[in-house]
């Protein structure tokens, strides 16, 4: 039997869950208490305002429970507004508030500082490499 920390794919999981557990350190030490999956719902609609529920748990790769879990959080928190959709009765229409717009931003900032944190010393060249590779690990799992 391998040894886990022999398996590239554990290895890299254990990094997507230590740049996330970095990245939300990173995010609660500038004052935010926001979590990294609530600022990608945020985000989410921050970049399509017409997004369904469904097509967040696409992108964010939660199911809708949990997705309509974190849009409750976020509706009591006062960043987001979830209204009827005017002319399909089973959709809601997700709104920012002004705050929610800004912890967005505010948010964004941080992001692309820990991934220049996370990347740093790793060539354009290496990093292409990489995600030519994770892209090839998705498709072949699609494929099944």
């Amino acid at each position: 039997m391998e040894n886990l920390n022999d398996t590239m794919l554990y290895t890299l999981d254990k990094c997507f869950r230590t740049y996330n557990q970095f990245a939300q350190r990173n995010v609660r030490q500038a004052g935010y208490d926001i979590t990294i999956d609530q600022w990608l719902i945020l985000k989410s609609v921050a970049e399509n305002p017409t997004i369904t529920q469904n097509d967040i748990s696409k992108i964010v790769f939660k199911d809708n429970a949990s997705i309509t879990r974190i849009i409750q959080l976020l509706v009591g928190a006062g960043y987001l507004v979830r209204e009827a959709h005017p002319s399909d009765r089973r959709r809601v229409t997700l709104t920012l508030t002004d705050s929610g717009y800004q912890v967005t931003q505010k948010v964004n900032e941080i992001a692309i500082e820990n991934r220049a944190k996370a990347l740093k010393n790793i060539d354009e060249k290496s990093i292409e490499q990489m995600r030519q590779l994770m892209q090839q690990i998705i498709a072949n799992c699609q494929q099944s």
